[in-house]
């Protein structure tokens, strides 16, 4: 079975939280889904990100490691949160993509890892 990585894009706020009555059915259904997974014996893990404001890229330039503040691509949409799943194949990596994709209204990326990624 191959790892898939589901990365949950959502757009850029300015940071206070949608409106319960907006927000607890979607997290209903993600928590479902959540479920469902684990039912399945398909998940593996997941988590959720602070806001890309709060991020910090770190990288080295010759003998210099250089720390900004931010996200490191400056985008409408981020990185909002992840899961990642087990699946025989694409096509049903792409279903649980669909399920997800429902469930939060959000776009998602569905990336296989390379082999050996995930012990």
């Amino acid at each position: 079975m191959t790892h898939y990585l589901l990365s949950i894009y959502q757009p850029d706020g300015d940071g206070t939280p949608p409106p319960p009555e907006f927000l607890e059915p979607i997290m209903r259904d993600v928590e479902a889904l959540q479920a469902e997974l684990r039912a399945a014996g398909a998940w593996v893990f997941s988590g959720g990100l602070h806001a890309a404001s709060t991020a910090t890229v770190v990288r080295q330039k010759d003998d210099e490691t250089l720390t900004t503040d931010g996200p490191y691509i400056e985008g409408k949409e981020h990185l909002g949160g992840f899961t990642v799943i087990e699946a025989p194949d694409l096509d049903a990596a792409l279903a649980w993509g669909r399920k997800l994709a429902r469930a939060t209204t959000l776009p998602i990326e569905v990336r296989p890892f390379q082999h050996g990624s995930c012990g």
